[in-house]
């Protein structure tokens, strides 16, 4: 097995996967809309802002050479070997940002449907509050989209949407998928009317949904907690120290935040992710707290309200499909 010096293994780390695979397995790529692309073999494979994450496996990485010792089970070696085999000059270097000189896509939000009964019924039944329902349907964080009736949870850049993602208001359905041109910098959130230092961070909109409304079941003001969802979390590779995204920019756009709490999925992926970002975040004072019951905060607003299942019927009374 050849030997590699640590500017030639430097060298392989510059190629990110959507590059790597466009060049060498250019069938492999299926475009999903935006710079959202999956893989033919793995459908929950997703790459996607200079990232890629297999959610299926909890692994994810940011080069094509992650992903050959991650996800192909190579020899880091023989991936290094590859990878410089193929292109030994250069590569472009990965980013999470569109390339200098091509305008990111304008984000395509789903048309909206007549009213939010739907997705009002579906929430709802997930033991969400009214209230917190309604303001976000007031404020444009949520609506009910036309073709489907799926849920649409919506992120702004200040005024201005740019991230909104979609899922399905049936019980037994995993559908979940974000609008073509979604920026996940600017996914679903908010932000407390009295500027406080203090935030909340949880995987899914569902998630944080749940946190506001058992701060409001514990007669907190609900209106004074900032936070962000991450749509989902990856575990780091090795020791990687890597910010997700969403906090990234909500941390930039908020530099008075001090505090945080990592309300993460109780499961591997979770706490792999909530270490990694307490590592990188040494300035901060970051604590993870997961769910105490179940795998996540929506399973502890159901314990809490006693909410059992739900099933969501069209009006002939069949389950839609």
């Amino acid at each position: 097995m050849p030997y590699y010096d640590k500017k030639q293994i430097s060298q392989a780390r510059e190629m990110d996967l959507l590059t790597y695979l466009q060049r060498h397995e250019p069938d492999e790529l299926i475009h999903d809309g935006g710079g959202t692309y999956r893989t033919h073999s793995h459908d929950s494979l997703k790459i996607s802002n200079g990232l890629w994450c297999w959610w299926s496996r909890g692994i994810g990485g940011r080069t094509a050479l992650d992903y050959l010792v991650e996800a192909r089970g190579m020899e880091f070696t023989e991936a290094v070997e590859l990878i410089l085999h193929d292109n030994p000059i250069s590569f472009p270097a990965q980013s999470r940002f569109p390339p200098v000189g091509i305008a990111p896509k304008a984000l395509v939000l789903p048309e909206r449907y007549a009213n939010n009964r739907r997705v009002f019924a579906y929430l709802s039944s997930r033991g969400i509050d009214p209230e917190i329902i309604n303001h976000c349907i007031k404020h444009g964080k949520l609506y009910e989209e036309s073709e489907h009736h799926n849920a649409v949870f919506v992120g702004f850049d200040g005024e201005q949407p740019k991230c909104a993602s979609m899922r399905s208001t049936l019980s037994d359905s995993t559908f979940l998928r974000d609008a073509e041109g979604s920026d996940k910098r600017f996914s679903f959130s908010f932000t407390a009317s009295d500027n406080n230092g203090a935030l909340v961070v949880t995987e899914g909109a569902i998630d944080l949904l749940s946190y506001l409304t058992l701060m409001k079941r514990n007669r907190h003001d609900w209106r004074l907690v900032n936070g962000v969802s991450l749509v989902g979390v990856y575990k780091p590779r090795g020791d990687a120290l890597t910010v997700p995204m969403a906090l990234e920019q909500y941390l930039k756009d908020h530099p008075q935040i001090r505090r945080i709490a990592l309300c993460l999925d109780n499961d591997e992926a979770g706490r792999a992710a909530a270490q990694g970002i307490i590592a990188a975040l040494p300035e901060l004072e970051v604590t993870y707290c997961p769910p105490t019951t179940g795998k996540d905060y929506n399973d502890v607003l159901i314990a809490a309200t006693a909410c059992v299942g739900y099933r969501v019927k069209t009006r002939g009374g069949t389950e839609r499909e």
